[in-house]
């Protein structure tokens, strides 16, 4: 059966995409989420509107993304936490405290998933963490850690 994709759907494409797919795929879980419309010959048109529409959205997107991450590479913050003698924090620093920090710092509220720490941070010193802000960008963001 032919369709046409409304919303994106993963290993089958994006909206505004006609693809053929087995029926029972379609009546059963596509078409009744409202995922995709039967294809018809006049829906060529709709469709590459959608698709154009799609793409516009995605750019937008990306170009958002791309200024998010100028401003935070030009941010870097400063986190004071308690510390031993040797710069050993007694707790430590989490994506979470580094997503408040940088959400105060910026204005704009940041997701503490989007801060990607392969671990917390436990000791004092600059420190680089990645922000991602898009499937194809992300940010350097430096984070200074220093004892109270």
């Amino acid at each position: 059966m032919r369709i046409i994709l409304q919303q994106p759907v993963d290993k089958l494409g994006e909206p505004g995409d006609i693809v053929e797919v087995k029926d029972g795929y379609a009546r059963n879980f596509l078409l009744p989420r409202g995922l995709a419309i039967a294809a018809s010959k006049g829906s060529a048109a709709n469709a590459e509107r959608m698709r154009v529409a799609h793409e516009a959205k995605v750019a937008r997107a990306r170009d958002e993304a791309d200024a998010m991450a100028a401003r935070i590479s030009k941010t870097p913050i400063q986190i004071s936490a308690q510390a031993g003698e040797e710069g050993k924090l007694f707790g430590s620093v989490t994506a979470q405290d580094i997503a408040e920090t940088l959400s105060r710092s910026l204005g704009e509220e940041i997701d503490r998933r989007i801060v990607r720490l392969a671990e917390p941070i436990r000791s004092t010193g600059t420190h680089e963490v990645q922000v991602h802000l898009h499937p194809e960008v992300n940010a350097a963001l430096t984070v200074q850690v220093v004892a109270q």
